[in-house]
């Protein structure tokens, strides 16, 4: 389960776009996102460097 940091979440828009790279990658992907901490965990059996992936071509690069 890939859980990343992501600096670049300040908004409830930036929630929804970082769901959606996520999703892009694995439609059936659980996405929680803690706003206040930026703290993203995906549930989902796909490597976490597929995410990483897509989220930094989104705009939202993530920290480990």
């Amino acid at each position: 389960m890939p859980e990343f940091t992501i600096p670049a979440i300040s908004c409830q828009h930036c929630v929804r776009s970082v769901t959606e790279a996520a999703r892009r990658v694995d439609p059936g992907a659980q996405v929680t996102v803690d706003l206040p901490t930026r703290h993203v965990t995906i549930d989902s059996a796909r490597p976490a460097a597929d995410f990483v992936a897509e989220l930094t071509q989104e705009g939202y690069p993530p920290q480990a």
